[in-house]
């Protein structure tokens, strides 16, 4: 069939005339499976970005009618989530902990021991610093002692931190070198001796001392480790992370990276409550910018469950002398909190024991009063009493939790706390219940960087080899689509984040992922093994899996 001139030169405006009807996008995904994460849980099959934000999403034919772009991508049926958010995690501590010694999973306290020997053949001068040991993964679960520390490096300062952060064990040399001795005031219970001798563990504010005494890395060595930190998140599907106790110098240094564009990452800061820091940010009132928010203080009520230092109502099940460690007063506790009620800063206690939870919960109702959307949390959340859940509810609190810890502590948890006192533990359904949502995180370093393990862990309540048989509470497990939202839209909202991210919507950061299956339908025990093929934040590729041929 021949086409006349006439007919010939009549397509030819029609075509461009049809370009000229479509919007202009940077780029054009199509054929996928999206979840947008939005309130009717709709899914869409292509989705237009431009400028970092997406412009539009729909159905595949719909969009490329509509929409011209310069990259078109093709996802061939893949998975797209929009990017998954740590609601509780330490970016800066993970950066730290790549130039320590891995002490996670050690059997015994001799492995311990043996890894820092390999690591001392390599550094043989300065701090030796190792994180990550669970004496609860030990042969008889008992604390070490610095004897075996002196003997092997008498000459250097060597510091081991248990994997919660909340103890560790200091050889003679380091406690010199921090003027720890048994005259220095710690509060009680915070330096442990034996018949008058240090054992060289420390606890809660004993610890931080020590901590705050190890040198630090150079500037430009703490920037490559961010940058490292950063890549273990990205190839994880983490696309924004909430760090969980920043100083002013640090979220200075996060800023730079974000403006000079080597760090791409979401960060928002929770401040520790130093001087500086509340002179600097927060009686200037929230900081943000496109990708680091500043608006929250981080406070601690008490310590771990694993270092016996959560504060408890009543005695530990296994150790009758003790119901924990009070970390700071509740005067200091509630100076800090009127300064944030009044500049507009969110306030979030870490509370692990039952009365902490309480003593915090009462404190926020004072500044509350009721109702309320200034969404003050409590970080753990991980030993409440049925008598005070509904607190959370009666004054808009949020529990910030991390699923990963219920199935991490579930082997010796109910030790700690008895078989009537464990059921008001790691309750995220119960909790979930009170304000109709539950930010969700990984505590990483102390849990693995993995948003995927958190959301298996939230919903089947099982470890990697699926154990239990019927979950660890299950009564308390989270849906899938409770789940992913935790990770989501609610870890976004945690922190006055969901008009930019969260979900995949329009105006919003193009913050997502590509997976190799869905999370959301495949059988459970495949969760685990689902594998970030591309991670995107505001539209661009930070990380793909390279493609084997």
């Amino acid at each position: 069939m021949k086409i006349s001139k006439y007919c010939f030169f009549l397509i030819i405006p029609m075509t461009i005339s049809c370009n000229l009807l479509k919007k202009n996008a940077d780029t054009l995904l199509y054929n996928g499976k999206i979840f947008l994460v939005d309130e009717r849980g709709s899914f869409a099959s292509a989705m237009a970005i431009k400028d970092g934000r997406v412009m539009a999403v729909g159905e595949t034919e719909e969009l490329r009618r509509n929409y011209a772009a310069g990259h078109e991508v093709n996802l061939e049926g893949k998975t797209v989530y929009p990017g998954f958010i740590d609601a509780h995690c330490h970016l800066y501590g993970l950066a730290l902990s790549l130039q320590w010694v891995d002490l996670r999973g050690a059997g015994s306290f001799d492995e311990v021991i043996r890894r820092m020997q390999e690591r001392a053949e390599q550094q043989p001068d300065g701090w030796l610093i190792g994180r990550g040991w669970d004496h609860n993964l030990w042969p008889g679960k008992q604390f070490p002692d610095r004897a075996r520390l002196d003997q092997l490096f008498p000459g250097r300062p060597v510091v081991l931190m248990r994997i919660d952060g909340h103890s560790l064990l200091a050889n003679r040399k380091a406690l010199e070198a921090a003027g720890i001795d048994t005259l220095r005031r710690f509060p009680a219970g915070e330096v442990a001796t034996v018949n008058g001798q240090l054992t060289g563990i420390l606890s809660e504010n004993a610890a931080d001392y020590m901590r705050s005494i190890i040198p630090g890395p150079e500037r430009q060595e703490l920037s490559e480790l961010l940058n490292r930190a950063q890549e273990i998140c990205f190839r994880n599907g983490l696309t924004g992370v909430t760090d969980a106790g920043l100083d002013r110098e640090t979220v200075e240094l996060i800023d730079l990276m974000h403006q000079n564009g080597t760090l791409k990452i979401h960060v928002s800061a929770m401040l520790n409550p130093t001087r500086e820091n509340i002179d600097y940010y927060i009686t200037k009132g929230p900081y943000q910018t496109d990708r680091l928010h500043v608006s929250s203080i981080k406070l601690y009520a008490d310590g771990s469950l694993g270092s016996r230092t959560a504060l408890l109502k009543q005695p530990y099940s296994d150790d009758s002398s003790v119901k924990g460690i009070q970390a700071a007063s509740i005067d200091s506790l509630k100076k800090v909190c009127a300064l944030a009620y009044r500049h507009g800063y969110q306030v979030n206690t870490h509370c692990i024991g039952d009365s902490a939870v309480k003593m915090m919960l009462n404190i926020y109702a004072g500044f509350l009063k009721g109702k309320n959307d200034r969404r003050w949390k409590i970080e753990h959340a991980q030993v409440v009493d049925p008598a005070d859940m509904h607190l959370f509810g009666d004054f808009s609190i949020i529990p910030s939790v991390q699923a990963t810890h219920a199935t991490s502590d579930m082997y010796w948890a109910v030790d700690r706390l008895g078989p009537e006192r464990i059921k008001g533990a790691y309750a995220y359904k119960q909790l979930l219940e009170q304000n109709g949502w539950i930010p969700n995180g990984t505590d990483f370093p102390i849990e693995q960087v993995s948003p995927i393990l958190t959301f298996y862990a939230a919903v089947t309540r099982k470890d990697l080899n699926g154990f239990p048989e019927n979950g660890f509470q299950p009564e308390n497990a989270l849906s899938r689509e409770e789940a992913l939202r935790s990770v989501t839209i609610w870890a976004a909202m945690s922190d006055f984040d969901e008009k930019d991210m969260g979900s995949l919507q329009k105006g919003k950061w193009a913050d997502f992922i590509v997976t190799d299956q869905d999370i959301m339908t495949i059988p459970w025990s495949e969760i685990p093994r689902t594998k970030i093929r591309e991670v995107f934040v505001h539209g661009e590729k930070v990380f793909s899996v390279p493609v084997s041929r």
